[in-house]
């Protein structure tokens, strides 16, 4: 016997994946402890398992996994060679299909950048306070991607309006946003992308307490502070329309010691995604408002599960001692918000548990 962590490492299923299957009829474990509930399995099943997750991987409905297994120990091998080629021939149908709309998209976009100039021509100068650009750069450099297959978010949206500077940063998991006031630009909106490399050199200039001068032109950004200035070239890309991917407002809010918070998510229960083993700690919030982190077993339908070194990261870069975390649905993004400045938030996307 074996129990659902061994099974989990030798079978390649999340344990998340082995009590979803449980449920669902198709992999039962031999014995469950009356008292505990605990799972263990049957020496016969860890093939059984591999099988499955095989069969997971390669996106079989779970109706045809069912019938797979059923009848993978059985001398008629007919059904199950049947089944494998019917869901070989819907991926390769599935695949050719997105073929052809993908084909469609690449030349409506080739369309689209025709009758865009790729480089930026507009000239921009204004002032901003040190101090506020500083902060706004720490609380959005921790979202940057370091992707390079997507080195359009491999910098720092500078999103500037009369009314303010936003800046903002993505690599499609987390996202960060932050406000600077600004003086002196009467302008329409304009936007660019700072490379990473350039934003660090632009907050190693930001020690003062005094303003500092942005100016674009074209594509090339300089920061001037005092008698000193960093300047480089702009990425030559469109950064997303981030405001599309921000959540709308009404889940539950919950305040939460950030310190406090921070020492119960290092040392508390953590679950293993289903791929690449990150570490995933699964949120509540309680009847009474708090957020606590839910136990190895507990199924609650409310519960959200977010990678917890992003979690650690977001705490970190919102540089307060109580921040707060908005939760709604269990597949909706999870907002950290500062209690004293709504404009500089941070949000994360949940990791499902289970299919």
């Amino acid at each position: 016997m074996c129990s659902i962590g061994e099974m989990a490492r030798d079978s390649g299923l999340g344990v998340s994946a082995l009590r979803f299957y449980d449920r669902a009829g198709v992999l039962v474990p031999a014995r469950v402890d009356p008292v505990s509930g605990y799972r263990w399995y049957g020496p016969g099943q860890l093939d059984e398992a591999r099988l499955l997750a095989r069969l997971r991987r390669a996106g079989m409905p779970l109706a045809d996994i069912r019938l797979v297994l059923a009848g993978w120990s059985g001398t008629d091998t007919g059904l199950v060679r049947k089944l494998l080629e019917s869901h070989l021939r819907r991926l390769e149908q599935g695949l050719s299909d997105a073929r052809g709309e993908f084909s469609t998209l690449r030349a409506l976009l080739d369309r689209r950048e025709n009758r865009m100039t790729s480089l930026r021509t507009a000239t921009v100068r204004l002032s901003l306070a040190a101090p506020e650009l500083a902060a706004a750069l720490d609380a959005v450099r921790f979202a940057a991607s370091a992707d390079p297959e997507l080195p359009m978010l491999g910098g720092v949206l500078f999103d500037i309006e009369p009314e303010g500077l936003h800046v903002v940063a993505t690599d499609r998991y987390r996202l960060a946003v932050a406000r600077v006031g600004v003086t002196g630009y009467d302008g329409s909106p304009v936007g660019f992308v700072v490379p990473t490399a350039l934003t660090d050199a632009m907050r190693a200039l930001l020690g003062g307490e005094g303003p500092v001068r942005l100016s674009a032109d074209g594509d090339r950004v300089t920061l001037e502070a005092g008698n000193r200035q960093v300047s480089g070239q702009c990425l030559d890309h469109d950064f997303p329309e981030y405001r599309r991917l921000l959540p709308l407002p009404g889940g539950r809010r919950a305040p939460v010691d950030v310190a406090a918070f921070r020492k119960a998510l290092e040392t508390g229960p953590v679950r293993s995604a289903e791929t690449g083993g990150t570490d995933l700690s699964v949120l509540r919030v309680a009847d009474d408002g708090t957020v606590t982190l839910c136990a190895d077993g507990d199924e609650s339908p409310d519960r959200v599960a977010v990678n917890r070194e992003f979690l650690l990261d977001a705490l970190a870069a919102g540089a307060r001692d109580r921040l707060v975390l908005e939760l709604d649905a269990p597949t909706a993004p999870i907002a950290i918000r500062r209690p004293d400045d709504e404009a500089a938030f941070s949000i994360l996307m949940p990791v499902r548990l289970e299919d």
